[in-house]
């Protein structure tokens, strides 16, 4: 089968075309004959192993796919012989042609959904489902979300409203992706390239924080006093949050780590069913850049490199 395989951590030459032997389903296993894969920017960062991830080297990464089951293993329902699914690998495995996929962390795709769209908005729908969730919006409170036309972001802007957001302040890193912010929902887009935007911020009461870094501090300090709640489930600066105890405590706010297996299994126990269910009711949507042949697997991370795309870059097996 054609598979990427990662040849050691560096720049997106490191991806190369390989043929390797079709997998096998073990126990509680499908194998899924990938129609379409997802490509995200952590995995750049794994690429370049700036994200600390355990990998041995050379490697099939990717954590996504949608497509046929064509092979069950042991334990599986039979049932799912012949369907269509979208999934998650739970780490590594999907840059292929045939990728096998834990039973458990598959869904059957939606009648009227395409396999494209059930793939662009599964994982970031379900993540920024269990953000807002957890957030516990109580109406007409202020949300900033960082990265706002990112694949979680984009979400986070969409639905913040639906589940109590009064004003929703989003960043992005160019003119063109401030404006689509405004066009997903936001009310103020800023520029989170400029050092010193947190300045601009009014005190908010909920932030989603996916940058990291240092400005992750400088954000912490425009929480609401008392009532303040920052998620914190992404690190796109390549530097974790540098926030400590004791700025929480000089303000009385909250700091969430949404991440780990505990946060994955409610994400993908729960909410992966549930963006499904809004994308085929039509309360949600799904955001494709564009898809690339599976060969171009290094251009994709280009792109997702370059921060210009605005939608799911996709893999076509």
């Amino acid at each position: 089968m054609r598979a990427i395989v990662l040849t050691g951590t560096g720049g997106p030459e490191r991806l190369e075309v390989a043929d390797l032997p079709r997998p096998r389903p073990g126990e509680g296993q499908v194998l899924v004959r990938a129609q379409v894969i997802g490509v995200s920017y952590a995995e750049t960062q794994i690429r370049k192993g700036t994200l600390p991830f355990p990998l041995t080297l050379p490697a099939v990464i990717g954590a996504e796919a949608a497509g046929e089951v064509v092979e069950t293993g042991k334990g599986v329902p039979a049932e799912l012989l012949g369907s269509t699914v979208v999934g998650v690998t739970g780490g590594v495995g999907s840059y292929a042609e045939y990728v096998l996929l834990p039973a458990a962390m598959t869904c059957p795709v939606p009648g009227g959904v395409t396999p494209e769209q059930a793939l662009a908005a599964a994982a970031p729908g379900a993540i920024a489902l269990g953000l807002l969730h957890r957030a516990k919006l109580e109406g007409g409170e202020s949300v900033l979300v960082e990265a706002g036309t990112s694949s979680v972001g984009t979400y986070l802007v969409r639905h913040a409203k639906e589940f109590g957001a009064g004003h929703v302040i989003a960043t992005a890193g160019s003119a063109a992706k401030r404006d689509r912010a405004l066009e997903l929902g936001a009310d103020v887009a800023l520029d989170h390239t400029w050092p010193g935007w947190p300045e601009e911020l009014p005190d908010v009461d909920v932030v989603f924080e996916s940058i990291g870094g240092s400005s992750a501090r400088q954000v912490l300090g425009r929480l609401t006093p008392g009532s303040g709640r920052m998620l914190y489930y992404g690190l796109l600066s390549g530097e974790p949050a540098a926030i400590t105890a004791a700025d929480l405590m000089e303000r009385g706010v909250t700091a969430a780590g949404c991440s780990g297996p505990a946060w994955a299994k409610q994400v993908f126990g729960t909410h992966y069913r549930e963006m499904l269910a809004r994308l085929a009711s039509g309360r949600s949507s799904a955001f494709i850049d564009r898809a690339l042949p599976i060969e171009e697997a290094a251009q994709a991370h280009r792109l997702l490199e370059s921060r210009t795309v605005t939608g799911r870059v996709l893999l076509v097996a």
